[in-house]
């Protein structure tokens, strides 16, 4: 993966300063994809005021009405978040190991975070496949959102700015193809009475999760649905 691959996906922001330093640090970094996933209104005096030499990240930027949009094209999605509990992601990177995570597989990539007080909701962190964490003090554990940011952009910069372009011709599913061959399987094993409590949709969050993480080309992930498939028919 390369640092083009990488796509910094604000959701719900609310300030327009923090959106401009976001910019900044963007551009320090030579990253440049950035996104906005259903933005609260923001000052765009504010933005251009803070985003110093850096409006071109700002002018290329794309705006989403939802999460769900703005990462449909992505093979992996990563959300920012310290929180933990019983429907929050289980596995955590820090920005260093994720970097390097990254930089061995191909794109393209979305790095998620949440609105600047209440960080990635629940609903959001479920459209991610895994989770990152700053580790920081208990004492103050929260980051402004640009400086969060920065920690990321600069270890993507370390891993991938010198990266060479990926050989071969191996490329992820994206976040639509992967939901699609999630449906296909969960649908094939609830024809032949594979759930028999209500955990579907649990488990549909488990294989999309596993799926994205294993970065599965299209044409293995047909193969793995062909494989799923003649399992129910020879079971039945």
């Amino acid at each position: 993966m390369q640092l083009h691959d990488i796509k910094i996906i604000l959701s719900n922001v609310s300030d327009g300063g923090n959106a401009g330093a976001v910019c900044r640090v963007m551009k320090n970094m030579e990253l440049g994809g950035l996104r906005l996933a259903s933005p609260q209104p923001l000052i765009l005096e504010r933005i251009l005021t803070v985003a110093v030499n850096a409006l071109d990240v700002w002018e290329n930027a794309r705006i989403f009405k939802s999460l769900g949009e703005a990462v449909s094209d992505c093979s992996i999605v990563v959300g920012t978040t310290r929180r933990r509990g019983s429907n929050r992601k289980n596995i955590s990177m820090t920005p260093r190991d994720l970097a390097a995570w990254l930089a061995e597989r191909p794109g393209p990539a979305a790095i998620v975070f949440g609105n600047e007080r209440t960080g990635l909701e629940e609903n959001e962190l479920n459209l991610c496949n895994f989770a990152s964490h700053i580790p920081v003090s208990e004492a103050h554990p929260s980051l402004n959102l640009s400086h969060a940011v920065q920690i990321y952009a600069y270890e993507f910069f370390l891993a991938m700015g010198n990266a060479l372009p990926v050989k071969g011709e191996w490329t992820p599913m994206n976040q639509t193809e992967i939901a699609a061959l999630t449906e296909s399987i969960t649908d094939t094993l609830a024809g032949f009475g594979f759930y028999k409590k209500p955990n579907r949709e649990e488990q549909t969050r488990f294989l999309r999760d596993i799926i994205s993480r294993a970065g599965l080309s299209t044409k293995e992930g047909l193969y793995f649905k062909e494989i799923v498939a003649k399992s129910a028919r020879l079971g039945g």
